[in-house]
């Protein structure tokens, strides 16, 4: 039954009240007795969000913005309603268009600010938040910009970002990578596993870190008793999955799976701590998840600086030296470490490391 008085003040008191459900029958009763506008199709939109019901609210804003173009607040809804269902590439490119469409929208550019933060692009968020006009004092405007600020100061790339780059990457990242950019990390470590005597035994429990979408655990599969793999993506463990190969794969930071009980024969990394800056975490995390005699195997690309750099490609480089002092500061030995080049840029070879991390004591027997 349609309520008496204003349909959209009365639903976004209820909305404000905890009762977004029945701010949405009360505004879907307005539509099917034909009546509401633009305002009333967004506020429903916004009520079927806070209802939970996200597929409801995007199919409805999809059509609000088909049939009003250009109408800036009906972009922004359906940005609202992709982000609310976890469509953040697609939700960026709505609020875009939003403030395209007017440049003076506040709220909008807020939410596009909010958006690039939860893709972990901290320098677009502040670019964002920076053109929002008459909000200076806003207390979620305030807490993005600080928000922001943080995440350029951490010696890692946000988890949002990496997550975001490889969900968007996954589609074609087998062809670009092995392609264009001449990957070649995960053969490397197995060519650096057969100098170590890794490879004359076999039966190994291994966890793949970054594991992508099954490049490196396809080279190390024959050795694994079982083959785990974590990655940020959840578009690349799908990737993963589909291959077959992996026992276990888990959505989650590298830095997080190495916290687990669980020990390992081999652990590696191909390509992966480029989007960390400072290794202690991972160092002392794999020198607790190995097995007596066990090794760490991974891939970085090489700094001059005394320590780790961020590069021109947002992705972090390290110094032999500064190797060698985290390893040994994680109780690790170097059992290996050869120069060679990862992949390439531009048709460019990168240069790096790559390294075999060995328990100290065990080197010492």
């Amino acid at each position: 039954m349609q309520a008496d008085g204003d349909p959209i003040e009365q639903a976004e008191a209820l909305i404000a009240d905890g009762r977004a459900g029945d701010a949405a029958a009360l505004l879907q009763a307005w539509l099917a007795g034909g009546r509401g506008g633009l305002l009333l199709r967004i506020t429903l939109a916004r009520a079927l969000i806070a209802a939970g019901d996200n597929e409801a609210a995007l199919a409805l804003a999809r059509e609000t913005a088909l049939t009003n173009p250009a109408a800036a607040p009906a972009a922004a809804s359906l940005g609202e309603a992709l982000l609310a269902a976890g469509r953040l590439a697609t939700a960026i490119a709505e609020f875009q268009r939003a403030v395209r469409l007017d440049p003076h929208f506040a709220r909008v550019r807020f939410l596009l600010g909010a958006a690039w933060l939860a893709a972990g692009e901290a320098g677009k968020a502040l670019e964002a938040f920076d053109a929002v006009d008459g909000e200076d004092a806003a207390p979620e405007l305030r807490a993005g910009i600080a928000e922001a600020h943080a995440m350029q100061a951490r010696a890692r790339s946000d988890p949002r970002y990496v997550r975001h780059l490889f969900d968007e990457f996954s589609a074609d990242y087998d062809s670009r990578m092995l392609g264009q950019l001449g990957y070649d990390a995960p053969a490397i470590l197995k060519q650096l596993a057969g100098m170590l005597g890794i490879v004359e035994h076999g039966g190994y429990a291994i966890l793949d870190l970054g594991c992508g979408t099954g490049l490196a655990g396809i080279a190390f599969r024959e050795l694994a008793r079982t083959l785990s793999g974590v990655d940020l993506s959840p578009a690349m463990i799908e990737k993963s999955r589909a291959r077959g190969i992996y026992g276990t794969l888990v959505v989650g930071d590298l830095e997080t799976a190495l916290t687990s009980p669980t020990t390992y024969d081999l652990i590696i990394a191909a390509d992966t701590l480029v989007y960390l800056g400072d290794l202690r975490t991972v160092f002392s995390g794999a020198a607790h998840r190995l097995s007596p005699g066990g090794f760490f195997l991974f891939t970085v690309e090489k700094s001059e600086a005394a320590d780790f750099e961020l590069g021109p490609k947002r992705r972090w480089r390290h110094s032999e030296q500064y190797l060698r002092a985290e390893a040994a500061r994680a109780g690790l030995n170097i059992a290996g470490l050869l120069a060679c080049h990862p992949r390439s840029e531009a048709g460019v070879p990168v240069e790096g490391y790559a390294v075999a991390l060995r328990e100290a004591m065990v080197m010492k027997a």
